[in-house]
């Protein structure tokens, strides 16, 4: 598969969705990682919403964009997908620097890492300066999983399983949806109560803090694990910007240099909440 597949990978039977003409809001960077295209999990409507509400100077998408892993098994590419690849190419086209470094389910584009194509910047890790002059490693993060690299089998049975959860995750909110009723994820509130998930992730945030440090940066930011989080280890800022699968995160850094993680279930169902009425 190469660069140029990605753009064509299911011939789009209509044009491309027209961007929502809104009001953007204007971030100074902005990071997304595990989108997961090709995949039933990947909640490409919620990103499309997402890409015609912000703009940026920079935007870095941290890995784990297309899904190869699922599509060598099962080819699915709905009109979505292609929409969403649509819009991130014009981003490139109208002179946002976009950065993309690949992850261990699209693998398949590192070995591009260090081209340009398309407006579009691959790289195997990047070094972020915030406004503020601060210095952030920017990495996928599957490089700290030892399951996925000593084992990748068990990491394949591991994506089995989750395929399935993601799957239950669908119907649940299929049903709510059609309650009325707000967002909800099941696989992440599964994986919050899981104790080893809990401590598979506090654990991977410990490492990749730790060789964030060595390499003399301030911070890092990555993906891989669909937890977003920002918080402080050893002296080290640590940020992920969580996935479009299961918690519709994104990592952004204003113009002053302050970083905030938006949920965008959240701001979807702000904006379409019915007003509150006021008692006279």
């Amino acid at each position: 598969m190469t660069t140029a597949t990605v753009t064509r990978l299911a011939p789009p039977r209509r044009r491309a969705r027209p961007e929502a003409v809104v009001e953007r809001r204007r971030y100074r960077t902005i990071w997304i990682s595990d989108v997961h295209l090709g995949t039933r999990g990947c909640d490409a409507e919620m990103l499309i919403d997402f890409l015609d509400h912000v703009d940026s100077d920079t935007m870095y998408l941290v890995g784990d964009i297309v899904d190869g892993w699922r599509l060598k098994k099962r080819f699915f590419w709905p009109a979505a997908h292609n929409d969403v690849v649509w819009r991130l190419m014009k981003r490139a086209r109208r002179g946002t620097r976009m950065v993309y470094i690949p992850g261990n389910h699209d693998e398949m584009f590192r070995q591009f890492a260090g081209l340009d194509v398309g407006g579009i910047q691959i790289r195997r890790k990047a070094i972020h300066e915030t406004a503020d002059g601060r210095r952030l490693l920017v990495l996928h993060g599957d490089e700290f999983d030892a399951i996925t690299l000593s084992h990748r089998w068990l990491a394949h049975v591991g994506d089995l399983a989750y395929t399935v959860l993601l799957a239950l995750n669908r119907r649940v909110s299929t049903v709510r949806r059609r309650l009325g009723l707000p967002y909800w994820s099941l696989s992440k509130h599964a994986k919050a109560k899981v104790k080893n998930a809990v401590a598979f992730i506090s654990r991977f945030e410990e490492i990749v803090a730790a060789a964030a440090g060595i390499r003399g940066v301030d911070g890092v930011v990555c993906g891989h694990i669909h937890s977003a989080e920002m918080r402080g280890i050893g002296g080290i800022a640590y940020y992920n910007d969580g996935d479009w699968v299961e918690s519709c995160t994104a990592l952004v850094e204003h113009h002053d240099g302050r970083m905030e993680i938006l949920h965008w279930a959240d701001e979807i169902a702000a904006r379409t909440a019915p007003p509150v009425a006021i008692a006279a």
